[in-house]
């Protein structure tokens, strides 16, 4: 004989809760990791840095020419006083 409960435990709510917001959490956790890395990449001087040194070895190889070398590294050097500033800053 199956008897059905028509008041469901305390716990039985907390279950239904964490599955049925299961897949939210998820997203919010993935976002934020991408939050951490996007400020990481933005906000690390040594990262901008790296992308200097790949950008004038790009530029030794021929890989781009000195015009669009000339544009990105203005990019990158204006990230990395932004940062320098910012850590100045705080």
């Amino acid at each position: 004989m199956l008897i059905f409960r028509l008041i469901p435990k305390e716990s039985d709510i907390f279950i239904l809760d964490d599955i049925l917001f299961a897949p939210i959490n998820g997203l919010i956790f993935v976002a934020k990791k991408i939050n951490d890395v996007v400020e990481k990449e933005t906000s690390d001087e040594g990262t901008v840095k790296e992308r200097l040194m790949a950008l004038q070895l790009r530029f030794e190889l021929d890989e781009i020419d000195e015009e669009e070398y000339d544009r990105q590294e203005d990019e990158l050097l204006k990230k990395l006083g932004q940062i320098r500033s910012d850590k100045e800053g705080r």
